[in-house]
């Protein structure tokens, strides 16, 4: 059913979905988006142990709206210092304050996401696509685990959010476009980079969520924007408002329990999970149990 819902080139799975399905996998989206668990991975993994339509990269990408107002919601006032700081410092040409190249490194940074995503656009957006294969999402969940445990390791968790560098922001960036790849999860490829660059655990998820931004905005717009090309009709809209209102509650409690983890716990649950995770899809993969 999955195939016969590819339109131009994108997977449009989820148009099979009752709304039921499409509040679950919402509150699913919503809450892995956030938590360095991949959400692309449980999309993928959800829909195919409980017999359902792969719902899409698009979907996916669509509903990382829900996650944007969550993040924006919960660090408003880091987004609105960011902002009119840099604002100020344009009136004064005061290019070198904080805020400002923050904001400006921030956008820089999020360049190597953009030319990744266009260039691997069909790549992972077309039905079949072997990067959403359960084996790719399955090695991806076990490398990032193994990295993001050589961080608690290896690293030190001194640093705090004034202290970074463009250099920081950059090396962030360049983990932010690997989480193109279903099964690396954007928050958790930028927090496992800030961790590893010596940034408390607190103060890597903030920086991991402020850098991820644009991204997160970017990626929704233009699928929203794809949709509204394929002439997407009223209950395939019906089915993502539904799905978004579900992923925007979850999101913000997600992050919200996230910080206060942080603040208080390392990073070792969300290690074993991944691991365990990653093992677990590769053995289902390799005996049949998930096609």
């Amino acid at each position: 059913m999955a195939d016969a819902a590819c339109v131009v080139g994108s997977a449009t799975g989820f148009v099979d979905l009752g709304y039921g399905q499409t509040v679950f996998l919402g509150i699913v989206q919503g809450i892995t988006e956030l938590v360095p668990v991949s959400s692309s991975a449980h999309m993928r993994i959800v829909p195919a142990l409980l017999g359902w339509p792969d719902p899409g990269a698009a979907f996916s990408a669509a509903m990382q709206m829900a996650a944007l107002v969550g993040v924006v919601t919960y660090f408003w006032k880091d987004i609105r210092g960011l902002a009119s700081g840099s604002l100020a410092a344009l009136k004064n040409r005061d290019f070198e304050s904080f805020p400002f190249q923050l904001t400006l490194w921030i956008g820089i940074s999020t360049l190597p996401l953009v030319v990744a995503g266009l260039a691997l656009a069909h790549s992972l957006n077309s039905c079949g696509s072997p990067l959403r294969s359960i084996w790719a999402v399955g090695l991806a969940c076990l490398v990032m685990g193994l990295l993001l445990a050589a961080t608690e390791i290896l690293a030190r968790h001194r640093r705090a959010l004034p202290s970074v560098r463009p250099l920081d922001l950059l090396l962030i960036g360049l983990a932010q476009a690997g989480a193109l790849i279903p099964g690396v999860s954007r928050s958790g490829a930028t927090l496992t980079a800030a961790l590893s660059l010596g940034f408390k655990r607190e103060e890597a998820a903030r920086i991991s969520f402020l850098l991820g931004l644009p991204a997160i905005a970017l990626a929704g717009i233009k699928e929203l924007w794809e949709l509204h090309k394929l002439s997407l009709d009223g209950h395939g809209w019906s089915l993502l408002a539904v799905g978004l209102l579900a992923g925007g509650i979850s999101s913000l409690i997600a992050i919200w329990g996230l910080m206060r983890f942080l603040e208080r716990f390392s990073t070792w649950p969300f290690v074993i999970y991944r691991i365990l995770l990653g093992l677990a899809l590769i053995g289902a993969a390799a005996t049949g149990l998930i096609a």
